[in-house]
């Protein structure tokens, strides 16, 4: 048992530092393809596993076994998953994030360069000229850094939100199988009085026939 939870951390520890070492979009991308492989893996070695065990005479020792085995690596991979998907969602923040930024500093550039050319002198019988376009792009960037805020508030909240929903997935999985091994456990005690009774009502059964049959001699 304390091999099989030594493996078990020396996996965990492998895939999380694997998760830690996204840094572009293209590894978040192979770090997806590689989530899917490795689940199929997990999911292929725990059905070969559950086959090995039906052979065994501590089935339910084996199966708790490898079921341990297989809750650990789907919730590192799992780990690496949330991990890619997260630098993803940030890389596209910061996308949008510059492109707003690129605006404003042409927006920036256009009004000082408007503000450099010499000014047309103003005819009395027309309005009086428009508010500098200054107060405009300060406008501007008051309304990007407002956006910017925004969306770091949602994609923190969307963050603690998949985080409890993962919690809570894992949770409801780890009761499941709890309840499942329970009952597997029971159904085994039951086929093992059931085997004890019959074998006791065999013997008495024999017990019965060879007391007739020397009673019977006897006559």
């Amino acid at each position: 048992m304390k091999a099989l939870i030594a493996l078990l951390g020396a996996a965990v520890i492998t895939m999380a530092a694997q998760a830690q070492n996204v840094t572009s979009v293209a590894q978040a991308d192979a770090a997806l393809v590689q989530v899917a492989n490795d689940r199929a893996a997990t999911n292929e070695e725990f059905a070969a596993s559950e086959r090995e065990c039906s052979a065994k005479f501590f089935v339910n020792n084996c199966l708790d076994k490898a079921k341990e085995k297989r809750r650990v690596a789907l919730s590192a991979i799992r780990a690496r998953e949330v991990d890619a998907q997260h630098f993803k969602r940030a890389d596209s923040v910061a996308r949008r994030d510059g492109d707003l930024a690129e605006r404003a500093r042409k927006d920036a550039d256009e009004a000082a360069l408007r503000a450099a050319q010499p000014s047309k002198p103003a005819k009395e019988e027309k309005a009086p000229a428009p508010a500098p376009s200054g107060q405009r792009v300060a406008d501007r960037e008051a309304e990007h850094a407002a956006k910017i805020k925004r969306l770091e508030q949602q994609d923190a909240a969307e963050a603690a939100k998949r985080a409890a929903n993962v919690q809570a997935y894992e949770k409801k999985k780890a009761e499941s199988e709890r309840r499942q091994t329970q009952v597997e456990r029971k159904k085994a005690e039951n086929a093992e009085k059931a085997k004890t009774a019959a074998e006791r009502a065999n013997a008495d059964r024999k017990k019965a026939e060879a007391q007739a049959a020397a009673a019977a001699s006897k006559k």
